[in-house]
């Protein structure tokens, strides 16, 4: 079961609406790119490489109700939609990766706007099926660290719900338990949102693995017992020198995990990787609306005063020497991180700088 895909004969997007969970399973059908957009934002879809495939369906979508039917004014529609897609969520480098990829086949020459809008469509499938194979390799890779007997810390959720399938860091714990091996894992919450509590202990319990809800609070502790065996958790994007930018929380656990000589692995596609950042200074770094923050109840009446303010970033930035390996498609990368990540994203065709 995918995430989201095409349905040719509406054609719209048909996509999991993740806000939902673990409540109720639903779908959303998606009719246009500002639907799409919208979906992003409010975070119907999340995780990095489900938000690229998401936003290139949403392009399939602009050309499909683009207004001037013609090749030049579909392209025009493609550059205004590129635009709202890609504002969408800042932080998630595969979203403008994807969009150009887009728009890198719309400016091929074609000879009818059907042909183009056929094109748009056969690379967000591509882009859909790459990221289901990508993923499962990535799952392969990593579950060969992963021993019998192993308790895991994951935060936030990167489970098959953040991508098209299999997921990145939740489906290294995947394959390592099909595969037989007894692992445990400890679930953060993942404040505000709280994507661990009811995303990935949801598809943990689809997969029947054991596992454990914690607040975030408590990772520390778990870190300091003795009881953890390592860290996982995605990348949203990854900058020149290794640093990588992740759900909020994530840089507190690497830091309570290095304190405390826990390997801590970041997981992700190398397309997460991003060669115009030189380290993570320079990452967009999102901040939502503090009513994510103010709105949490506790015994049904808010849980901070009326006119309290809050502040709200939905990610922060895990320096390269506090991460022991990063977990990709082609390989584990080890330190020094710069210098192999720059092989391996050359290597992969990636272009940077």
């Amino acid at each position: 079961m995918r995430t989201l895909e095409w349905e040719p004969s509406a054609k719209t997007l048909k996509m999991i609406d993740q806000r939902e969970i673990p409540s109720q399973f639903t779908y959303l059908h998606l009719k246009n790119f500002q639907e799409v957009a919208d979906s992003i934002r409010d975070m119907a879809v999340r995780g990095a490489p489900a938000i690229g495939v998401a936003a290139a369906y949403g392009i399939v979508l602009a050309a499909e109700t683009a207004p001037d039917e013609t090749i030049t004014g579909i392209r025009n529609s493609l550059k205004q939609a590129a635009e709202i897609l890609g504002a969408a969520r800042p932080t998630a480098v595969n979203l403008p990766w994807a969009l150009n990829r887009m728009l890198t086949v719309s400016s091929q020459d074609f000879q009818n706007a059907q042909s183009l809008k056929t094109a748009l469509l056969a690379e967000a499938d591509r882009m859909a099926d790459e990221d289901v194979e990508t993923n499962l390799a990535i799952a392969k890779n990593g579950a060969d660290l992963i021993e019998d007997g192993d308790t895991i810390i994951h935060h936030c959720n990167t489970g098959a719900l953040a991508t098209v399938d299999w997921g990145t860091a939740l489906g290294v714990i995947r394959m390592a338990h099909e595969q037989g091996k007894r692992i445990h894992v400890l679930v953060d919450e993942t404040r505000p949102r709280l994507q661990g509590s009811r995303l990935t202990a949801w598809e943990l319990k689809q997969y029947s693995i054991p596992f454990d809800l914690i607040c975030d609070g408590a990772a520390g502790h778990f870190l300091r017992s003795g009881l953890v065996n390592k860290v996982l958790f995605g990348a949203d994007r990854v900058a020149r020198n290794g640093d990588v930018a992740n759900k909020i929380g994530s840089y507190m656990l690497a830091l309570a995990a290095h304190a405390n000589h826990v390997p801590v692995y970041s997981v992700f596609p190398m397309s997460t990787v991003d060669l115009e950042i030189a380290n993570g200074n320079e990452i967009p770094i999102e901040e939502r609306p503090q009513d994510e923050v103010l709105e949490l109840k506790f015994q049904d009446q808010l849980a901070s005063p009326q006119g309290t303010s809050a502040r709200n970033p939905a990610f922060d930035v895990t320096p390269n020497e506090l991460i022991t390996g990063w977990i990709t498609e082609m390989q584990v990368i080890y330190p020094p991180f710069e210098k192999k990540l720059l092989e391996a994203v050359k290597t992969k065709g990636i272009v940077g700088e």
